[in-house]
């Protein structure tokens, strides 16, 4: 079962529409599903990504070949084309580094709110919440879609379900590696 995590509906919008998911609520919490996937909509911000992770642990039963995946939007700056996947091997997080249990090039930076300057390299607000949830457990992924260039006035729903769909086959086939 691959588990995704989105802080947006229109995030969970590409998936639910390549395959087929069906919604459901669970706890306050909007689910989409089938026999593969578990897709949630947890909300912006680092705790709200956390909690949903950690609900996604407690509320099913797992098996060490499902693969917990953060999905979703970031800002970088202009070295990273708009639409570009970034795999996201490290986050830091108010000062400190976080490394996940794979090698990546990219770092980002998790931010508490939205950030509209050019002061960093990638940043979301999410993926320190999620791998803070995660990160006893080997198979979690975190992949962001570069969304603009720290201009957020200018993502809409419409192009973030687009930008998400054109790179799902390309985060299926880097998890299942």
């Amino acid at each position: 079962m691959l588990y995704i995590v989105t802080a947006l509906k229109s995030e969970a919008q590409a998936f639910v529409e390549k395959y087929s998911l069906t919604k459901t609520s669970s706890d306050g919490y909007t689910i989409f599903e089938n026999e593969n996937f578990r897709v949630i909509v947890s909300g912006v911000g680092v705790e709200s990504a956390k909690k949903a992770a950690t609900f996604l642990l407690k509320k099913f039963s797992h098996s060490s070949e499902d693969r917990f995946i953060n999905v979703g939007i970031c800002g970088a700056n202009k070295s990273h084309k708009i639409g570009t996947l970034l795999n996201i091997g490290s986050i830091i997080y108010r000062g400190a580094s976080h490394t996940l249990n794979r090698s990546s090039l990219h770092a980002i930076t998790c931010a508490d709110e939205e950030i509209s300057k050019d002061q960093y390299e990638i940043v979301d607000m999410e993926s320190f919440g999620f791998h803070k949830a995660l990160k006893e457990r080997q198979n979690h992924f975190i992949f962001k879609v570069v969304s603009d260039h720290f201009e957020p006035n200018k993502v809409t729903k419409d192009g973030t379900k687009k930008l998400i769909f054109n790179v799902i086959d390309e985060i299926i086939k880097e998890v299942a590696r």
